[in-house]
């Protein structure tokens, strides 16, 4: 493919053209997936492992397939008072189908504010401020120009309460497998040392963990985020369940007297 194609002449050349070095499927045969056989070499995987060789093409210690898979069941809340799961539950409420309310549920995983947005933002954060500190830039004012550019920093804070309680958890977790020591993780405490001792008195949530390990670990930002994609996924499929065997409808019903209404008054519709 020509390198300055672009516009009709990048699509002509592309016309009846697909290649990809990340998988084929050959029906009746074989199937490749990222160069390997998927049911040759690949079969003794588990789930969480293919998923992440999958993302990156790379192989990581059974140490951080273990983290990475606490990663996920920690987090798996199933209340569906959160934002996203009241989602998939409102599709069972309605009688819509499971695979259809938890893909909506997901999508909306992505949130800016406490979703998927976070973790970008958070796992962005460290790895610019990690270069510029390397480079000589000092945390204080690395915090200080992320505060004045977004007004907070992903990863700090939460909404409700200022703390956050899976942290312990996977700390203990990755003490005991190694995985405590790398420098996004000491630079992620060092950022809440010094939100703490400031105005505005953030602790770190779950978004900067799981970011600044991830970092360790070698992922970028793109592929820590599709790695947290399904990180809620879990704790959705109860809730939906709960919600189909209620009556139809009953959940989150809401009386036409609590929605406030500006609009035009009350007027005549022709019959």
């Amino acid at each position: 493919m020509s390198q300055h194609a672009k516009g009709p002449n990048l699509l002509q050349e592309n016309v009846g053209v697909l290649k990809s070095r990340m998988g084929t499927f050959y029906p009746g045969s074989h199937v490749i997936f990222r160069g390997h056989d998927l049911h040759a070499d690949l079969k003794d995987m588990d789930w969480v492992e293919l998923y992440v060789f999958g993302i990156t093409g790379r192989r990581f210690s059974q140490a951080q397939l273990r983290l990475m898979n606490a990663i996920w069941t920690y987090t798996s809340y199933a209340d569906v008072r959160l934002w996203n799961n009241r989602v998939a539950a409102l599709a069972g409420s309605a009688r819509s189908t499971g695979p259809l309310g938890l893909a909506a549920a997901l999508a909306i995983s992505e949130a800016g504010i406490y979703g998927g947005g976070i973790f970008a933002r958070s796992i962005d954060f460290f790895i610019r401020t990690k270069h510029r500190m390397d480079d000589g830039a000092e945390l204080d004012s690395c915090i200080l120009e992320e505060l004045d550019m977004h007004r907070s920093i992903g990863g700090y804070g939460r909404p409700l309460v200022n703390g956050d309680e899976r942290i312990p958890h996977l700390m203990e977790l990755a003490c005991s497998l190694g995985l405590d020591r790398g420098p996004y993780l000491r630079l992620a405490f060092a950022v809440e040392e010094k939100l703490l001792a400031g105005r505005l008195r953030m602790k770190m949530n779950y978004a900067a963990l799981v970011a600044a390990l991830g970092a360790d670990i070698g992922l970028t930002q793109r592929e820590s985020c599709l790695f947290v994609f399904p990180v809620f996924l879990a704790g959705m499929p109860p809730g939906f369940i709960e919600a189909s065997d209620r009556p139809e409808g009953t959940l989150y019903p809401i009386p036409c007297t609590d929605i406030l209404y500006e609009g035009e008054s009350e007027r005549a519709w022709p019959k």
